[in-house]
């Protein structure tokens, strides 16, 4: 591979050990993924500042101390800790963690990382545009970008996407190239009603199923309606990305890589979307049975603030059942945004809790949290019931706040009558 001669230089260590191990780590990374040539960036989004032990603060504490420089603005994924919330963890038991993932976040602000401390960065003004080549780590995040923005990039773990932050570039192959980025699969949508695709809850379904059918190859979704909003393909690019390993997907005639079906597929496996294969996957996602709740919990990925004008208007200032935690996670730009409008007072009136930074089902995160917990996120129903002591119940946002104000889990009869 040929290399410029700035590259020639950061890998001679003319810029440190720092610099110089983070281009050893980008070449040695286009080698295995059989590029030729190294692509510029414009934007980063890091998982690394994620706290997984005393590895993460050694390389970081490495890269700040030998002077490393990001070459691109860089976002910071979510933490292990809130640090808008500190008061969780008073008492906390496991006080390496606790210091340690705050250590960390304060770690990679020093290297020039904005604390953005979210797993949605595409809710925050300023990032990357159609078409930009770009650097992130985070699943949803990878596949949210690649998929609706139509930004371009693979998913880069832990110390490669900072390294690939501090270089400026990536290895040119997979996701990042024009033929990388074509579907390997399609699926067909048009045996669901029409009204069951206005419908939140059919996204989540949708991605879930997606990604296990499709496994790690770039999927093509035909019959999406065009009014689908921002909010339902994260969803979708949620849900893949759990379920399954995509990085990317197309929604035909929806999402921007994919005008035309033809425009991303040209010929191979295809499959129809059936009403089965969404009860199929509401009842995988739901590993509990209904019945009187503890907790539910909103906002993986991070909510945006359309998501939390609907929870308002849903509630409508009725109070959460006493006894019952009702948690929603997001990032602080949402949460400066929800206070402007004063929506979070609102909820705070009702009985919810709106954290930053952190992610609800990792354990530390919000402790205690146990028994039934409601979600309409697939991507928590997917991974809590691993990771929390809790059974999970799946359904549309609707069906989740009024569980809340009841108590217990509330079906809607009639959205569920139109899938049989």
């Amino acid at each position: 591979m040929n290399i410029d001669s700035e590259d020639s230089d950061l890998l001679a260590g003319k810029r440190g050990p720092a610099m110089q191990l983070a281009m050893e780590l980008v070449l040695q990374a286009a080698r295995i993924m059989g590029a030729t040539r190294l692509e510029p960036v414009t934007f980063a989004h890091l998982d690394a500042c994620f706290y997984n032990g005393q590895a993460h603060i050694d390389f970081a504490q490495f890269c700040l101390d030998h002077g490393a420089t990001f070459a691109v603005p860089t976002w910071g994924n979510n933490g292990v800790v809130s640090l808008t919330h500190p008061e969780l963890y008073e008492g906390h038991p496991d006080t390496e963690m606790v210091e340690g993932a705050r250590k960390l976040l304060h770690l990679y602000e020093a290297l020039g990382c904005k604390p953005t401390w979210t797993c949605a960065p595409y809710h925050i003004p300023g990032g990357p545009k159609f078409g930009d080549q770009i650097v992130a780590g985070e699943s949803n995040a990878v596949s949210f970008y690649n998929s609706v923005t139509g930004a371009r990039t693979n998913k880069y773990g832990d110390y490669l996407d900072v390294a690939c932050a501090l270089v400026g570039k990536v290895p040119y192959a997979g996701l990042q190239t024009d033929e990388g980025r074509m579907a390997q699969i399609h699926l067909s949508t048009d045996e669901i009603p029409e009204g069951w695709k206005r419908e939140d809850i059919f996204y989540h379904l949708l991605g879930h199923h997606l990604g296990r059918l499709a496994g790690r190859r770039v999927p093509v979704v035909s019959g999406l309606p065009k009014a689908a909003t921002v909010d339902n393909l994260k969803a979708v690019s949620t849900a893949v990305a759990s379920s399954g390993g995509v990085e990317l997907w197309h929604g035909a005639g929806v999402t921007p890589d994919a005008p035309t079906l033809e425009k991303v597929w040209r010929s191979g496996e295809t499959h129809a979307l059936t009403r089965a294969h969404l009860a199929e996957a509401q009842a995988v996602l739901s590993s509990g049975r209904d019945g009187p709740l503890d907790v539910v919990a909103l906002g993986t990925p991070h909510f945006s603030a359309t998501e939390f004008r609907d929870v308002v208007t849903l509630l409508a200032g009725r109070k959460i059942r006493p006894g019952l935690r009702f948690i929603i996670t997001t990032s602080r730009f949402v949460m400066g945004y929800i206070e402007s409008k004063g929506w979070a007072e609102s909820l705070r009136r009702s009985g919810v809790e709106v954290i930053g930074d952190i992610c609800s089902y990792y354990a530390p995160g919000i402790n205690p949290m146990r028994g039934r917990v409601m979600t309409n996120a697939a991507k928590w129903a997917y991974y809590a019931p691993g990771m929390l002591p809790v059974e999970v119940c799946f359904g549309s946002l609707r069906e989740c706040v009024e569980s809340a104000v009841r108590g217990e889990v509330w079906r809607d009869a009639g959205l569920w009558n139109a899938l049989s």
